[in-house]
């Protein structure tokens, strides 16, 4: 499902960086560790389609992504691919609820609030559904990112640093939610991260 060969990438009068190679099975659940500046964010987004690397291959559901144009790899971002970033970016004048279910007109899927309902009360945030997402603390962002990234059960969903601003409780839960999402829609699932907390529940690592 997810495929990488000799990956490189460089910033622009930078930092540059060699990758170890990825190979993560349809289903497979993946952690990848490291600690700040050795390049965790740069590879999800290397595979996300979000940045093209320097040098190498990557191939992920089927499609070698660096040989598709830029039009090709948003369709196919918001196809096959729920991302969570670091910080989490809402549609300010949108409500959590709102929020939640963008993927479904991103991806022309039928738009289901039932589920909707169902992530944000796993994720203890039903009673926020009508708020904005200003007046949620960070933790309760983070954790409405996440169920908006699995909510169109993607192909893969790569997370990034999902559970740093989290207590161990809420930690663990999200941790429970994304590993349950993943197998529910056979989905692989990447968590780049230097919560070191996280080896606890993932027997696949590579360390950065």
């Amino acid at each position: 499902m997810i495929q990488t060969k000799d990956v490189s990438f460089a910033y622009p009068g930078g930092q540059s960086f060699s990758f170890p190679e990825v190979r993560c099975a349809k289903g497979e659940q993946w952690l990848i560790l490291g600690k700040s500046g050795t390049g965790k964010t740069t590879l999800l987004h290397l595979l996300a389609g979000m940045l093209r690397p320097t040098g190498g291959e990557i191939s992920i559901a089927g499609r070698t992504t660096t040989s598709l144009s830029d039009k090709q790899l948003d369709q196919w971002r918001g196809e096959k691919v729920g991302v969570i970033f670091q910080t989490a970016h809402f549609v300010e004048s949108l409500t959590v609820e709102e929020n939640l279910i963008l993927p479904f007109f991103l991806t022309g899927k039928k738009i289901d609030r039932n589920k909707a309902k169902q992530l944000l009360q796993r994720l203890n945030l039903a009673e926020k559904a009508g708020k904005m997402p200003y007046q949620l603390s960070v933790g309760e962002q983070q954790r409405v990112a996440i169920a908006r990234a699995v909510i169109h059960n993607p192909e893969v969903i790569l997370a990034d640093e999902p559970t740093s601003a989290l207590d161990d409780v809420n930690a663990k839960e999200v941790i429970k939610l994304l590993e349950e999402q993943a197998k529910e829609s056979g989905s692989s699932l990447l968590i780049v991260t230097h919560d070191q907390r996280l080896k606890d529940y993932f027997q696949n690592r590579i360390t950065l």
